[in-house]
């Protein structure tokens, strides 16, 4: 039962985050393509872990990282005034190149010369 209720408040607290760094006005964070890729939230609610990732590359990610723990106080009181918890968890920001990842994967299967299957004919009846 317990997990069930740290799964939706993980989900809750990844909604409720990407709303939140739509007003952010750190520059850091506000001039990028800032994604969430993932949260973790501990049992206990103490402690939120915080995947972020952009698609500017690593280098753009850690300086947005560097703006989101500067504004983590501000992001932490609007995550628990929208969520209402008696314990809102103490955010903690990290880098991820996932998004990066993925398009490089994503354009190394657009770049692969495969022919295309011949359609097949179909067969009235």
């Amino acid at each position: 039962m317990a997990g069930n209720k740290i799964a939706r408040v993980t989900e809750d607290v990844h909604r409720e985050i990407t709303a939140i760094l739509r007003d952010v006005k750190d520059p850091r964070v506000r001039g990028c393509l800032l994604s969430v890729v993932r949260v973790e939230v501990t049992n206990d609610l103490s402690y939120g872990t915080i995947y972020v990732s952009t698609m500017e590359g690593m280098d753009r990610t850690k300086n947005a990282v560097q703006g989101l723990k500067s504004a983590a106080g501000f992001i932490r009181r609007e995550l628990g005034r929208r969520l209402q918890l008696r314990h809102v968890p103490e955010l903690i920001f990290k880098p991820t190149d996932s998004i990066e990842y993925g398009a490089s994967i994503s354009r190394m299967l657009h770049d692969l010369d495969i022919p295309e299957a011949p359609e097949e004919k179909e067969e009235g009846i």
